[in-house]
């Protein structure tokens, strides 16, 4: 089978053969028919992750799937060949930007009929990682307002999106195309961060998302009323700063969970949440996409689609 794999850290993607993965009890054999980019698969690259997602090299890079399952492993219930499924592997595994990719059953959510592949294969890491932050760690109200770093993202597409329909005021960054894509999702205030200092602009928020690290998270906690709560998907917060400031801060290391990726394809199945789409490539140009991903320049999800059709 074709791959798309890496032989150490901060070595060139390449796409090469591979053997087919066997497959254990409690897993089944999925042939993929799109996988997703996510900023993760640039930091494990890059090992940035390794303290958290220590790999094996070669690594098979990506999380994110759908599919049709071709194999079913002992002590699987539930599930049959034939099946049409999304799932995260799990990162230190990978996996995912393979003709054939081997997931613990566990992880499996089903395809709605109204969902395409490619749809779906963008799913799992951001969205999931976007309702992991506002809703099991900031514990997000409707009614709350909450500023949402990148909006036009991966994880701050799903993020506005997902915010609004939960009642909540939304302040997005955003910068060139991606103001418009922000206010498109939902967005009730975009702020160009290359031309206004948010910092100036948003004052007493109770939720601050931030997808960026470094300086836009350090000046994020001025902007969060007392008792608010940062949380950030790029890099764990100064907790000496959130005690300053009086706030809450969490660093947001997405857990896999089959039931939420079933509830957030149902939201996407009902339009209620759309898949921001960069672009979809086949896995023939992978090494242009994953430069596209490194760059931080992508409006949305990058789709690796595993046939030669997009």
């Amino acid at each position: 089978m074709k791959t798309a794999r890496i032989s150490a850290y901060k070595a060139q993607p390449i796409i090469e053969e591979a053997a087919k993965p066997s497959v254990g009890a409690g897993e089944v054999l999925v042939r993929v028919a799109a996988a997703g980019l996510n900023p993760l698969d640039i930091k494990i690259e890059q090992g940035l992750m390794r303290d958290f997602f220590p790999v094996a090299f070669p690594y098979t890079l990506g999380t994110d799937l759908a599919g049709t399952i071709e194999q079913v492993g002992a002590d699987v219930t539930g599930w049959s060949v034939g099946d049409k499924v999304v799932a995260r592997t799990d990162p230190p595994r990978g996996g995912a930007m393979a003709e054939l990719a081997v997931v613990s059953a566990s992880h499996l959510a089903e395809l709605p009929n109204s969902v395409s592949m490619q749809q779906a294969a963008g799913v799992p890491t951001a969205a999931g990682t976007a309702y992991q932050a506002l809703f099991d760690v900031a514990n997000l109200q409707t009614g709350q307002t909450v500023l949402i770093h990148a909006g036009a993202g991966g994880v701050g597409s799903f993020a506005i999106q997902l915010a609004r329909h939960a009642g909540a005021r939304v302040i997005a960054t955003a910068s060139g195309e991606g103001l418009d894509i922000a206010r498109r999702l939902g967005a009730d205030q975009v702020i160009d961060y290359k031309a206004q200092a948010f910092e100036e602009i948003v004052s007493d928020v109770e939720i601050v998302l931030d997808t960026i690290g470094g300086d836009t998270q350090q000046r994020s906690f001025a902007v969060l009323r007392r008792g608010g709560t940062l949380a950030s998907t790029a890099s764990p917060p100064d907790e000496a700063l959130a005690k300053a400031h009086g706030v809450g801060a969490s660093f947001v290391l997405h857990q896999s969970d089959a039931a939420r990726l079933g509830k957030l394809l149902d939201l996407i199945a009902a339009g209620t949440l759309k898949v921001l789409v960069d672009r979809t490539v086949p896995l023939a140009q992978f090494g242009d996409a994953f430069a596209h991903q490194r760059s931080g320049r992508a409006r949305g999800k990058i789709i690796i689609s595993m046939t030669e059709a997009v």
